[in-house]
């Protein structure tokens, strides 16, 4: 009965590297442009980690997360405003007809 011995990270590595998948496609629903950036870089990031590219992966990990981040934070602006709009015209509409 053998088993596989695979070694520890080297020092510095970190053991593993957060992909910001979930923020990346909650991203597309904000942000169509920005969340698919989000997610080709969040998508690199596992492969990066195989493949022993420690600082590629958090390159992509860095840029996913800020990618994500910026997509949720225009969306939420831009459905903040369409709605502040449309409340607005309602009180202005609402005050036309008195």
């Amino acid at each position: 009965m053998s088993q596989e011995w695979t070694p520890p990270p080297g020092a510095g590595a970190p053991a593993s590297v957060p992909n910001y998948l979930i923020p990346a496609i909650i991203s597309l629903f904000c942000c169509f442009p920005l969340g698919i950036v989000a997610v080709i870089f969040a998508a690199q990031v596992n492969g990066k980690v195989t493949a022993g590219d420690t600082a590629g992966a958090l390159d992509s990990s860095k840029k996913a997360k800020m990618f994500a981040y910026i997509a949720i934070g225009l969306g939420v602006a831009l459905w903040g405003c369409y709605i502040l709009f449309f409340v607005l015209m309602g009180v202005g509409v609402g005050l036309g007809n008195m």
